[in-house]
């Protein structure tokens, strides 16, 4: 039973919280554990109502998921349209940050995190406030289990808000009773088991002091303690000798008095014959409907920053995970030193996470460039390795911009004010340009996307043209190029005249790359100064089966079939 007439006095307070705690700016309100100075980027008063929709009835999901995609994200300068696709963002985040806890792959918010790494922060304070949390979770296992325990409760917070369906037999007061109970081991788990944390994780425990001072949060706890304990029963219990419970006998019955929410029987019926005299007929269920009501009224500011907190915790989680996954192939994962543009470009054990997510291990490389504001020319076989070691400079950036760990070793960046990366694209059917012009067309969008100090990524430029017209475009692109001061890195397989760019040293800032070739000519996947000599196409012929002989082959075994009288 409950007590009707009367309800703890901090409940007719709370519906009176209003929007403040979701303002930008606020130290404490709001735990961001993305920047420094705590930002709400999900829409709070759309999250509000979502949230009061789906504690009172349930929803098919999607609820959370929906607003952490229409988060906002920090100020950045990087255009996602620029490099996403080429870089295969999508397939990166989906297949190598991937939160694993206990044995178990858990569903995170893909887009989400897609649109976070997409847009890395242009404030390197941020950037310093994300390192300092990983770098602290990878040095305290304890500390990262007790993230990864507060993830799990914000995942079956989740699940138990959006996985009702309402077909059935369904208790609705027991689910809003159990979603109660989760928001508070959340605020507990926060306040309790990060108090000792150094980097920005400390605001997890201000945060959950902050709510369990306050009244809400105590009226949610007498709540909880009225549900599990109304009353202690005393009992005698009488077992056979087969196990089974043959009878038991109440021996006493003590009421929990000190719950504001527990009144004697005999106040509790006064309160049911003065109601029904007032013409009031409503049931115990009801009258726990209604009390449930107001704590979560009086609670459910506090929950909405929940949802981007699940967020945060998915892109450190995800972050760790591509940490475990290339510790498991034998890589080696870091968080890079910063430096500035006219210092040297150190990546030592680079590799293709690509690569490692599709099975593959790939073979770690060593990249070093005496400057960052340089433009770098890449020469060496087909299958050498130069596509995909563009792949990995360009999410190495990415991840280092966004404070997070690159596939590296150890290495040295320079922050730049944006990315371009231009890989070869296929013919298309709906293609109104030929090869060249839709060759100019891609240098064209080029510089209309590329701010100074970016980081340019082209692979294979000028390729769909003859050799005139394609090194004079080329050279011209290099020029042009040099008067921004990126950080560029080009292939090529004009190779006679990349040597002659190296001899001449006539353009500022170029440097060159070629791919290593070990005994009998094999590429080493390795990347050493200088010019390739060769492009060695007879190799990747003979690979492919397209020698003199191996055609010769081909042509003797078609005609043979067409001979009269043989069978195919």
């Amino acid at each position: 039973m409950v007590n009707v007439s009367v309800l703890p006095a901090q409940l007719s307070r709370t519906a009176a919280v209003s929007d403040a705690p979701f303002a930008d700016g606020e130290p404490v309100s709001v735990p961001d554990l993305l920047h420094p100075t705590p930002l709400c980027r999900i829409d709070a008063q759309s999250t509000r109502l979502a949230i009061a929709l789906a504690f009172a009835s349930g929803v098919s999901g999607g609820v959370l998921a929906e607003a952490l995609e229409n988060a906002r994200v920090a100020p950045s300068t990087w255009e996602p349209a620029s490099f996403s696709a080429d870089l295969f963002l999508p397939q990166f985040v989906a297949l190598c940050m991937k939160v694993r806890i206990d044995g178990q792959d858990l569903a995170v918010s893909t887009k989400h995190l897609v649109k976070l790494l997409a847009s890395p922060p242009s404030d390197p304070a941020v950037v310093g406030h994300r390192r300092a949390i990983l770098r602290e979770l990878v040095t305290s296992p304890a500390l990262r289990k007790d993230l990864e325990h507060l993830y799990t409760r914000l995942c079956l917070f989740r699940a138990q808000l959006e996985g009702a369906t309402g077909t059935g037999k369904w208790d609705l007061n027991r689910r809003q009773l159990d979603i109660l109970q989760l928001v508070k081991e959340i605020v507990d788990c926060a306040a309790e088991r990060f108090a000792g944390a150094t980097s920005g994780l400390s605001r997890l425990a201000a945060f959950g002091r902050r709510v369990r001072e306050g009244e809400p949060y105590r009226s949610l706890a007498d709540l909880l303690r009225y549900d599990e304990r109304l009353a202690t029963l005393n009992l005698k219990v009488r077992v056979g000798a087969d196990g089974r419970i043959r009878g038991f006998e109440v021996l006493s019955v003590q009421e929990n008095e000190e719950n504001p929410f527990v009144s004697s029987p005999w106040r509790r019926w006064l309160a049911k014959i003065e109601l029904f005299a007032r013409g009031y007929k409503f049931s115990d269920g009801e009258v726990m409907a209604r009390l449930i009501d107001a704590v979560f009224d009086g609670i459910q500011d506090e929950i909405v920053p929940l949802v981007q907190l699940l967020g945060d915790l998915e892109l450190y989680l995800g972050a760790l995970g591509f940490h475990d996954a290339a510790s498991a192939a034998g890589l080696a994962v870091c968080l890079p030193e910063l430096g500035d543009a006219d210092e040297p470009r150190r990546l030592r054990g680079l590799f293709n996470p690509l690569l490692l997510a599709h099975g593959v291990k790939p073979v770690p490389c060593d990249v070093d460039i005496d400057r960052h504001d340089a433009t770098v020319l890449v020469t060496g076989p087909n299958s050498g390795g130069k596509t995909r070691l563009l792949q990995s400079l360009g999410l190495t950036q990415l991840l280092a911009q966004s404070g997070l760990f690159v596939p590296a070793r150890s290495g040295t960046l320079a922050l730049s004010t944006g990315l371009v990366v231009s890989l070869i694209e296929e013919t298309k059917a709906d293609q109104t340009e030929g090869r060249l012009g839709t060759e100019l067309v891609r240098i064209r969008e080029l510089f209309e996307r590329l701010p100074p100090g970016a980081m340019v990524i082209l692979d294979e430029l000028c390729s769909g043209t003859n050799p005139s017209e394609g090194e004079e475009i080329f050279e011209l692109v290099v020029a042009m190029l040099a008067k921004l001061g990126p950080q560029a890195f080009i292939t090529t397989h004009f190779l006679a005249f990349a040597a002659r760019l190296e001899r001449e040293r006539a353009i500022d800032g170029l440097r060159f790359l070629q791919v290593e070739l070990g005994p009998g000519d094999r590429p080493t996947y390795q990347f050493v100064p200088g010019v390739a000599q060769t492009s060695l196409a007879s190799h990747a012929a003979a690979r492919l089966g397209v020698t003199r002989e191996q055609l010769l082959s081909l042509i003797d075994r078609n005609t043979r079939r067409a001979e009269p009288g043989r069978r195919g």
